[in-house]
């Protein structure tokens, strides 16, 4: 692990670092967030995924985060959203390719060498996490926004027990139903795969999650219909699932929208991880 930059950040840091990735063979790079309390033990950990387009510094830079987690004395990694360089496939369309990992596990080529970003999540960056760091890996709590309230949904209910809250901005609610979704699960996973591990509605539906669920979604998303936050709320209601659904009004998908609620994000992930 190289350390690439550290910042004093409400009196914690603000790191950016670079690893070596068995699960995608290229170097990645994650921004972590310490509170001040980390220089006395391990705390809480907060995942930030984000969407489309994004790299780690978009939420780290834009989301206005650190400060509600210094506050609540969490800790907040922010991941790329896909492997990228030399030799990584990639894609003329802002939506495939480097920057739309989609944190799913490509099993199709030319995506299957590096693609593997649920791998990269669950297992890479989280064990050199609870290596180098100190962080209480017991509690953890996870956040996403767009592509990444996708990831963060379908991660938090594929592995039950790892995460004690989730929460999503504008998430892709139900990709294998939407124009985001079955392009990029096409073309990274193929058209005859069953597509239902990946799919927030369908694994809300199957599945559930064991603990709350936040999402906010702006009414004025201008890729809302792409979304299908309604059928997500509707599969909740349907499991009785403990879920917080909300439509705010004249909202976007930008990081005005995001940066908006994050206070509210970060206390609702807090009272799961201190309870």
């Amino acid at each position: 692990m190289e350390t690439k930059s550290k910042n004093r950040c409400f009196g914690g840091t603000q790191g950016v670092y670079t690893h070596a990735s068995e699960s995608t063979g290229t170097d990645m790079t994650f921004g972590l967030f310490l509170p001040e309390e980390a220089a006395t033990g391990p705390v809480p950990l907060l995942w930030f995924l984000s969407g489309l387009t994004c790299t780690h510094e978009n939420a780290m830079t834009k989301a206005g985060a650190q400060g509600w987690a210094a506050a609540q004395g969490i800790a907040l990694v922010f991941p790329d959203t896909s492997p990228r360089g030399e030799g990584v496939a990639n894609d003329d369309a802002y939506d495939m390719g480097q920057g739309a990992g989609f944190y799913i596990d490509a099993t199709q080529d030319p995506w299957t060498p590096h693609f593997r970003m649920e791998s990269y999540i669950t297992k890479d960056l989280t064990d050199l996490l609870a290596k180098e760091f100190p962080l209480d890996m017991g509690r953890q709590a996870i956040c996403g926004h767009s592509m990444g309230g996708h990831g963060a949904l379908t991660l938090a209910m594929k592995y039950p027990g790892r995460y004690r809250s989730v929460s999503a901005f504008s998430p892709i609610c139900h990709p294998s139903a939407s124009d985001w979704g079955r392009k990029q699960f096409t073309g990274y996973l193929g058209a005859d795969a069953d597509w239902t591990g990946h799919d927030a509605t369908l694994l809300m539906k199957d599945k559930g999650f064991d603990g709350p669920v936040l999402v906010d979604q702006g009414t004025d998303d201008q890729f809302y219909d792409l979304l299908n936050t309604s059928e997500f709320s509707a599969a909740c209601a349907t499991r009785r699932q403990d879920a917080t659904v909300r439509l705010q009004k004249g909202y976007d998908h930008s990081y005005f929208f995001i940066s908006t609620f994050m206070e509210e994000h970060v206390d609702f992930h807090a009272q799961a991880l201190y309870a």
